[in-house]
This record gives structure tokens, C-alpha cells and sequence, in this order.
């Protein structure tokens, strides 16, 4: 009888060897799958950016002349010394079923004079936790005439929702 109960106990260990094999290999591969599922998925909205298009404004360009090479701008903006064109990016970045989190958003931003003709351009986003303007390398003046609207659009970065909702 003590034979036969040894013999159950090493049956029942090896059991208990395979069931946790089973389990670590089971739990490998689905780990491994969920690494696979894990590639991020990167969406963007608005105006995507191209290295050429503050070059394709200079000025003196008359509004129309930039949203020919532009398009329209996301939101303008009158000010004491003219209009401002928005143009507006982001960009979300989603990792498997996890919420979609906002990891980027530039303002490229045409600045008219009280002529209707470009007085300057500026391509702002965020550097060290600032607005910042990647085109003077500068961060907008305190109290300039659109630094407002700046930082509301900057404030929100990486929070739930993004200027294009969602």
C-alpha cells in the first residue's frame, strides 16, 4: 500500500510539473502575441507638415496667394496688426487597446500686416515643455498678440482629446 501511495505522489508531481509547464508556455505565447499586438498605431490630423512649406511662403504674399500654396487654414485670428492663418497638426499615438494619447501638435502660423501681405511665419510647437517657434528658434514674447490662443492650443498636449476632438 505504501508502494502504490509513492507511486500515486510522483504520478501527482509529475502532473503537477506538466500543468505548470503548460501554463508558463501558455502564458509565453500570449504574451508573444500581445507583444505582436503592441505596434503603435500612429494617426495624424490637420495640416501634415512638409519640410518645404515654410518656403513656399514669403513675404509679401497676398492671403490668396497663401492658401494656394498652403490651403485653408485650420482657424485665423484678427489682431491689432493684422490677421493671423492657422494651420494646425496632430499627432495621436496608440498603443494596442489602449486610449490613443496626443504626442505632438505644431501651429505653423502666417502673419499678415494691416496690408492683407505675409509679415511673417512662424512654425511653433513644444520644446522642453515651452511654446517654442522652431523657425526664429525663440519662444513667443509675453503678452505678444496671439500668445492667448498659443498657449490654449499647447496646454491640452498629451491630455484625453485633442483640438480635432476625439
Amino acid at each position: 500500500m505504501a508502494f502504490h501511495m509513492l507511486k500515486l505522489q510522483a504520478a501527482n508531481r509529475r502532473m503537477t510539473t506538466l500543468v505548470v509547464a503548460a501554463m508558463f508556455v501558455g502564458s509565453a505565447g500570449l504574451l508573444a502575441g500581445c507583444g505582436g499586438a503592441s505596434i503603435a498605431k500612429v494617426t495624424k490630423h490637420g495640416h501634415q507638415f512638409r519640410a518645404t512649406d515654410a518656403q513656399l511662403v514669403q513675404r509679401g504674399m497676398s492671403q490668396e496667394d497663401v492658401r494656394l500654396s498652403l490651403g485653408t487654414p485650420t482657424t485665423t485670428s484678427r489682431t491689432a496688426t493684422g490677421e493671423t492663418f492657422y494651420y494646425i497638426s496632430s499627432t495621436k499615438k496608440q498603443m494596442a487597446f489602449l486610449e490613443p494619447k496626443e504626442i505632438d501638435r505644431r501651429v505653423f502660423s502666417v502673419y499678415f500686416n494691416d496690408l492683407g501681405t505675409v509679415d511673417r511665419i512662424a512654425n511653433y510647437g513644444l520644446k522642453d515643455g515651452r511654446v517654442f517657434d522652431f523657425i526664429s528658434r525663440s519662444t513667443p514674447a509675453a503678452g505678444g498678440s496671439d500668445e492667448g490662443f498659443l498657449s490654449q492650443m499647447f496646454k491640452s498636449l498629451g491630455k484625453r482629446g485633442s483640438v480635432f476632438g476625439g
